[in-house]
């Protein structure tokens, strides 16, 4: 009997533990991303902003800021390659 009730609470243990967190991506190839927070603490960030102000206009009166997209394909700045003997 106490073996089936141990078995019992180890089942309900392992069938109510919580699932594992999945990360979030950085989607698309725009340069700006915006994280915006929810009620609870939960944030979540969406990167599909062509510019700062296209940004700043969604993220105006939400509980949100801008940020540069760390992730983003930029091409090489001119000037910055290796240098000639």
């Amino acid at each position: 009997m106490m073996r089936a009730l141990a078995f019992l609470l180890l089942a309900l243990t392992a069938m109510s533990a919580p699932t594992p967190a999945t990360a979030q991506r950085f989607s698309g190839n725009y340069p700006v991303c915006m994280q915006q927070w929810e009620w609870g603490g939960a944030s979540y960030i969406s990167c599909r902003f062509s510019s700062w102000e296209e940004c700043r206009a969604t993220a105006a009166g939400l509980s949100a800021m801008c940020m540069l997209n760390p992730y983003v394909q930029r091409p090489p700045e001119p000037g910055l390659g290796p240098r000639p003997r």
